[in-house]
């Protein structure tokens, strides 16, 4: 078992191995959408490449979500074939978003013989995820505005 500040140096060690590894600029919170963001995250039991949608306004958030659900089909045929929707994700805090993600599990961001594993899984889902967002986000764009 690692202490918070070993905790803290093994996570910093690997997202800098993970740059390292893959050096580029990911779009995560750079969407021009507000509230709308792609996100890594790992732990000790699984990895997840996340779109999350956190948008205040539910209604907003919802057609969001429900453009992206409408491309379900490309998306998954296209891109990437296991993700899980969810329209009300609620987080740990209590806050509910929409949520879209897919995860590796068996990996441990603790024990450094994963790294690689993590690595390639987090540049090969969320590099086709942005392909499919740099295709489609006019079309993730249109909602309604409210009047």
């Amino acid at each position: 078992m690692y202490s918070k500040a070993e905790n803290q140096k093994l996570k910093q060690e690997f997202w800098v191995a993970f740059a390292e590894k893959h050096p580029r600029k990911w779009v995560l919170y750079d969407t021009k959408i507000k509230d709308f963001s792609f996100k890594f995250f790992v732990e000790n039991t699984k990895a997840q490449v996340l779109i999350d949608i956190e948008h205040r306004s539910k209604e907003t958030r919802h057609q969001y979500y429900e453009n992206l659900l409408a491309l379900k089909n490309i998306l998954e045929t296209e891109f990437v074939s296991d993700l899980v929707f969810e329209k009300e994700y609620t987080l740990e805090n209590g806050k509910t978003i929409s949520r879209i993600w897919v995860e590796k599990r068996n990996v441990s961001v603790s024990n450094r013989q994963y790294w690689n594993e993590i690595f390639d899984f987090f540049f090969e889902k969320m590099n086709a995820l942005e392909l499919f967002y740099f295709e489609y986000d006019d079309f993730i764009k249109n909602i309604a505005k409210p009047a």
